[in-house]
Parts: C-alpha cells; sequence; structure tokens
C-alpha cells in the first residue's frame, strides 16, 4: 500500500538489459537537476536494471512469483558478497520474503528498513500495455507496482549493493525486509515479529518505503510527507435471517429492509472527531502551504483546543481524506441477499469496514456499531481480530536527519507529518513496540494516484530521486 496523503486534496524483466544509450537517456534529467548528489551512472544503471526485473515478476500475493523474486534480489546479493547465512529466503508460505542482514559494528542498535514485493493483480484488458512488462515513456516509468511498492523494494536491493561495493562499515547493522503478502494478510511481516524474530532482536526504529512521500503541483515539489501512524483496520460482517417466502406474498420483515434500515442509520452517522500528535501536526503544517486562505484558516482552527466545530464541519465535507484523518470511520463495501427473483430473500448480508483511530477500543466501536443499527434482526459478527498500532513518535534526532536530507534534495519543502487511513506491514511493528516512520521520497502529481489501478507509473526523475535520497539516509543514520 503506498499512499502519498495530501494527493488526495487535489486530488506512486526477469533478466531485462538495457543498452547503455538507454541508461543515460534514464540518467541524463538527473545530472540537470543538480540535486542527486554522488548517483553515477553505473549506480543508476543497477538500480533501473534491479527495477525492471522485479517488474517483470508478475509478484501477486503470495503466489509463487513472489518465491521467484526473492530468490532473485537474493542471488545478486550474495554476488555482491553478502554471506549466505546472512540472506534468507523463506519464512511463511509460500516463502517469499526476502531479509538480509548488512553487519555493522554495533555501535548503536540496528536499523529495520522495510518494503514489499507482492503486488494487488492486474489484467491486460485493464491497462494501456503489458502490466508486467517495465515500460519508459514520456518521462515515466510503467508497470504494477512501480509505485506500490517495487521501487522500494529495487531501492533497497540496490542500496545495500552499492554500500557492499564501496566497503562501507555502517556503526550498527541494518536489516531489509522484503514481504510477499502486505497486499493481503501481511503473513510475511507476522512472521518476522514472531518466529523470526531473532532477524530483528534489538531494533530500534524502522524506515518504511511503503508510506509517506511527496506531491508535485505543476511539477513543484509541494510536501514531504513522512507517515508516523495508521488507523486500525476492522471488518464486520451483518446478516439478517427471515422464512422468506412467495413474492407474490411480501411480508412486513423483509430482510433486505431490515438491513438497508440499518445501514441507512450507519451512513448518516458521524464518529466523534479526536486528534492525536500526528494528525494534529498534518493539519498545522498543511496550512502553512494551503493556497486558499479559507480552508488554511479551518485546518488551524479545527485543531484549536477547543476545536472549532463548524471549521471541522467544512473540512468533513470539502475533502474525504480530511474527514478520515479527523475521525474513526465504517463503511459498507460489500452487500448480498435473496435467492431468486420471484422469492422474499431469507438472508441479507453486508460487510461493514471500519478504519479505527489510533488508540481508540475496537470493542468500544463494535458496541457503537450495534447502537447505530439498532435493530435486534441484524446479526454482527467481526471478521478479522485488529491490531493496535500506536502511533511512533517524532524523535528530534531522526527528524531533523530525515529534514536536512530533505532540504538538500528539495530545498524550502515542507515536511508533513501523516497518519495513513488504510494500513501497511508498519501497523504489525509498531504494534511490537518498534517505531515506524514511512519515509517513501517517491513524488507524484496531485490527483494521479495510480497504485492498485490502471496503468502504474512513477517518474524517472522521481524515482532516481527516491533511491539517492534513500541511500543517504540510512548511511547518514549508520555513520
Amino acid at each position: 500500500m503506498q499512499e502519498t496523503p495530501r494527493s488526495s486534496r487535489g486530488t506512486r524483466s526477469r533478466g531485462a538489459l538495457f543498452s547503455l544509450v538507454g541508461a543515460l537517456c534514464a540518467f541524463a534529467p538527473q545530472q540537470a537537476s543538480g540535486q542527486i548528489s554522488g548517483l553515477s551512472t553505473a549506480d543508476s544503471l543497477l538500480t533501473r536494471e534491479i527495477f525492471a526485473e522485479l517488474i517483470e515478476i508478475p509478484t501477486v500475493s503470495s503466489t509463487p512469483e513472489t518465491v521467484v523474486a526473492a530468490r532473485a534480489m537474493a542471488a545478486r546479493l550474495r554476488a555482491a558478497g553478502f554471506p549466505a547465512e546472512d540472506v534468507l529466503v523463506g519464512g511463511n508460505e509460500p516463502g517469499g520474503n526476502l531479509v538480509v542482514r548488512f553487519r555493522g559494528t554495533g555501535e548503536q542498535r540496528p536499523i529495520l528498513l522495510m518494503a514489499h514485493l507482492d503486488v494487488v493483480p492486474a489484467l491486460r484488458s485493464d491497462w494501456s500495455f503489458e502490466p508486467f512488462v517495465f515500460r519508459e515513456e514520456d518521462g515515466w516509468l510503467f508497470g504494477r507496482g512501480t509505485t506500490d511498492n517495487t521501487a522500494g523494494s529495487a531501492m533497497l536491493v540496490a542500496n545495500f549493493i552499492r554500500y557492499r561495493r564501496e566497503g562501507f562499515v555502517p556503526n550498527r547493522d541494518l536489516i531489509v525486509i522484503l514481504t510477499q503478502d502486505e497486499e493481503t494478510s501481511s503473513g510475511g511481516i507476522k512472521w518476522l515479529m514472531g518466529e523470526g524474530s531473532e532477524w530483528i532482536e534489538g531494533v530500534e526504529y524502522a524506515l518504511n518505503t511503503d508510506a509517506g512521500g511527496g506531491s508535485l503541483r505543476d511539477g513543484r515539489p509541494l510536501d514531504f510527507n513522512v507517515q508516523a501512524s495508521e488507523k486500525v483496520y476492522l471488518t464486520f460482517q451483518l446478516e439478517v435471517k427471515n422464512p422468506g417466502g412467495h413474492s407474490s406474498v411480501p411480508r412486513k420483515d423483509n430482510a433486505i429492509y431490515a438491513l438497508t434500515r440499518g445501514l441507512d442509520r450507519l451512513a448518516a452517522t458521524e464518529w466523534p472527531v479526536q486528534f492525536n500528535e500526528i494528525s494534529r501536526a498534518y493539519f498545522q503544517a498543511g496550512a502553512e502551504i494551503e493556497t486558499d486562505p479559507a480552508v488554511a484558516a479551518d485546518m488551524l482552527a479545527a485543531t484549536d483546543i477547543p476545536a472549532n466545530p463548524e471549521a471541522i464541519d467544512r473540512l468533513a465535507a470539502a475533502n474525504p481524506y480530511y474527514n478520515a484523518v479527523m475521525r474513526t470511520t465504517c463503511v459498507t463495501t460489500r452487500l448480498e441477499a435473496g435467492h431468486a427473483d420471484n422469492a422474499l430473500p431469507q438472508t441479507a448480508h453486508a460487510t461493514v469496514n471500519c478504519r479505527v483511530l489510533p488508540g481508540n477500543s475496537t470493542d468500544e466501536v463494535a458496541r457503537e456499531l450495534a447502537r447505530i443499527l439498532d435493530d435486534d434482526q441484524i446479526t454482527i459478527t467481526r471478521v478479522n481480530d485488529p491490531t493496535p498500532s500506536p502511533p511512533s513518535p517524532l524523535t528530534p534526532n531522526l527528524m531533523s536527519v530525515i529534514d536536512d536530507l530533505r532540504e538538500q534534495f528539495w530545498p524550502g519543502v515542507p515536511i508533513i507529518p501523516s497518519m495513513s487511513t488504510g494500513a501497511t506491514d508498519g501497523l504489525y511493528v509498531r504494534n511490537a513496540g518498534i517505531p515506524v516512520y514511512g519515509v517513501s521520497a517517491l513524488f507524484g502529481p496531485e490527483g494521479d494516484i495510480r497504485a492498485h489501478g490502471r496503468d502504474e507509473r512513477v517518474g524517472v526523475t522521481a524515482f532516481f530521486e527516491s533511491a539517492q535520497y534513500w541511500y543517504l539516509l540510512v548511511k547518514t543514520l549508520s555513520s
């Protein structure tokens, strides 16, 4: 799941070989920008080659192709000099997680670096071209996973190889985890936090390529998001049963009507507004770059103590993302009912998906949902066991390094702390007591959100800038 939160206001070959000319063409915009210090032609070629190789392996979650990708990256790392005992392909079934440890001097605690190999499915009929063929066109790199999150995987692997080639010795161990099923069950990261926890013993914090990022307005960088919090995923199944009968003799207690009346009450309900350190900082920092003075004023007024309720209402009405940042949300996502055109429905089902603010009780959400539905005919069943995810503290020492490098790459662009309304593998790492910071550093145009969608793409310049930002970020934090 790759998310650039503020984008919602205007709203991410097997063995593929590229000619040196092609590599130089891809690299030329970086040299012209004057922003990517230290990224040589050889470095850009390596990073691009790895990216292309991963795109052309159709690593749909938990399929054997994730094993193919993990083994391919492991082979590259071993060839670069990583000892076999420090490179693992395995974990939960089908065993397509990759863990690699770059050993340092141990002066400081290890850092976990996160990405995921898996992607959501992509049908050729839905795309303008083959989704699992790496493609460059008009300054863009296309393919399923380019933004979510194959770019992150390619960057981490390429940068580890670069460090090894340079003879870099970090002052702490660096651990990369590329998981196989972030888009579905997150079984890989759960395995790492459980049975595979010896690989992450003593980790101080984690940096996640699969969250955060920046947005572009008219081609210019607008903001740099650092994700430090996530909402909690919670799903309910609703069911109404009824004796049914012939459609020519309707009953007052129709199962569909009973269910939809409850859902109408849910649709009309607004959950209470609550701010935490991250969401409050998001609105306060966002107000500084908001071009509409009225919206900027509302962003500040909403976070006042006490908050201005009219400002909150205006923000929530104007932008669904703002509303989701401020409160727990529960929404109907699926409906199923009846069995024949000429029969009264005997069962009616609905799925309600909730995204719960960090720190809120999921049990209380379940009780509130029952109160809102207000019908004994509706049976409510919790589908998943929610995983709480406390916000990660905005540690000054870490944030200053992130910000100093941000200034080197994107001068004057403000850092915006953010809370994901969706979920990443970071959810489970935070729940294990390890702070997680989403710093993808991938920039994309406002409103052009293609992760999980048609013709997914990332800008050539954005990709190489992010790769070099990560190279320097990790090196700075371990020097």
